[in-house]
């Protein structure tokens, strides 16, 4: 058997005391590894969770900021779903269901209630993320190549 994965992502229906078993962990160390995990009874399918000790060499869990240019109805991407779930997570949430991978109206008007939440105004909360939002909302990382 391989060594332990360090991510491990949420399917459907799993809790986080599930995957700490399954990884032969204790929960509180779950917890301790996973931050921005901010209520561990609320976790989401497709969300990456660390289920063993960080490496001592810095890691940054956060998606970079993809650019303003990302934000297009054009787009349909892991990290969309994701930004909406951190975005549910934060009481910001103006979806009529789940997010999903394309950038809709739905993630324009969460992300502008997140921007709000903030202390942004006027256009700086249109609901179309800047640099300085994004890195205060932590989306997880997707590793794209794993």
């Amino acid at each position: 058997m391989s060594a332990t994965p360090e991510f491990y992502v949420v399917r459907e229906g799993d809790t986080l005391s599930e995957i700490a078993a399954m990884f032969h962990v204790a929960l509180a160390q779950v917890k301790k590894w996973n931050p921005q995990i901010k209520n561990v009874n609320l976790i989401h399918p497709g969300q990456r969770v660390r289920v063993s000790e960080p490496t001592t060499v810095p890691v940054h869990d956060d998606e970079p900021f993809p650019g303003k240019d990302f934000f297009q109805s054009s787009v349909s991407s892991p990290i969309i779903e994701v930004m909406g779930w951190r975005l549910i997570d934060e009481g910001c949430s103006a979806y009529p269901d789940e997010p999903d991978l394309q950038w809709s109206e739905a993630d324009r008007r969460s992300y502008a209630k997140w921007q709000r939440k903030l202390g942004f105004v006027g256009s700086d909360a249109d609901g179309i993320p800047g640099r300085t939002s994004w890195e205060e909302l932590h989306v997880p990382a997707l590793h794209m190549s794993e």
